[in-house]
């Protein structure tokens, strides 16, 4: 299944701080619909998600009724990407 969202980044704060982007609760759905055939274990996803230029093979957290997609330091640094910024991702799960 391919995605194409787009979403704000934010920052949270927690015992791993990092720089997240929602998915849009419709493409939750979807990708709920499907979770028990590609999970690999407490409801992660993995996906390879392109922004820009870049690529790469992350995982999506399910939180909230829907999931998050992680935006990697070397991403953020490499697409200037910053808190508060829109960005569109592809998501290949």
């Amino acid at each position: 299944m391919e995605l194409k969202i787009t979403g704000e980044v934010w920052y949270w704060r927690g015992p791993s701080p990092f720089y997240f982007v929602t998915v849009p609760k419709k493409d939750g759905e979807k990708i709920k619909a499907i979770a028990s055939q590609v999970t690999y274990g407490w409801g992660v996803i993995p996906v390879t998600a392109k922004s820009g230029k870049s690529e790469r093979t992350t995982a999506l957290f399910p939180k909230d009724g829907t999931y998050v997609v992680p935006i990697k330091r070397v991403v953020r640094d490499q697409e200037k990407i910053n808190e508060g910024d829109i960005v569109k991702i592809s998501l290949d799960i």
